[in-house]
């Protein structure tokens, strides 16, 4: 399977659980809790296939950052998590800068 195809999956996952975590109310509720510890299980499991090609620092700037963006967005709209103009700011470098080391860096050749 293409290895960027793994990364967006292992991506997906990863948000949905951590978006879970906070509905778990510390693992108090069931429900909410499965999903967190199903999701990240998952999650670490496709970004370890996709480590099999890709560059590891690439993969988790990646990860990370995608990450932080589509979680703080799902906040957002699931649990109403205020965003200001600063907040905006910090997501729009973060998606610059993925898309810098993903688009014109050379870093991630092999």
């Amino acid at each position: 399977m293409n290895s960027w195809l793994l990364m967006g999956a292992a991506i997906g996952f990863e948000v949905i659980a951590t978006t879970a975590l906070k509905s778990s109310e510390g693992f108090s509720r069931l429900g909410p809790s499965l999903i967190v510890v199903a999701g990240y299980a998952v999650s670490f499991y496709l970004f370890s296939l996709a480590l099999r090609t890709l560059p590891v620092g690439i993969a988790y700037a990646l990860w990370g950052g995608l990450g932080i963006v589509l979680v703080t967005l799902l906040a957002w709209v699931v649990h109403g998590q205020k965003l200001d103009g600063w907040a905006v700011l910090g997501i729009g470098m973060i998606i610059g800068g993925v898309a810098i080391l993903n688009l014109l860096s050379k870093s991630g050749q092999h």
